[in-house]
């Protein structure tokens, strides 16, 4: 990495702050995929949800996307 400064310093700049973040998915193979995807989801909602009258509503479109009990 000490011969890619010269080249590519924002990008190794990158990878010394996160060095840690992505040693870590080699050593243990977990991914905050899952997370991210959920998050996805709830954006998704959130923006074809203009004609939601109050946060219920929200609540309730998210709840019947997983398929979770209401009450």
């Amino acid at each position: 990495m000490k011969d890619a400064t010269d080249i590519f310093k924002d990008n190794v700049g990158i990878i010394y702050r996160w060095f840690d973040k992505i040693t870590a998915y080699f050593e243990t193979r977990t991914t905050s995929g899952a997370a991210e995807g959920i998050n996805n989801r709830l954006k998704l909602i959130k923006r074809l949800g203009y004609r939601f009258r109050n946060f219920e509503d929200f609540h309730l479109r998210c709840l019947m996307c997983w398929q979770l009990s209401i009450s």
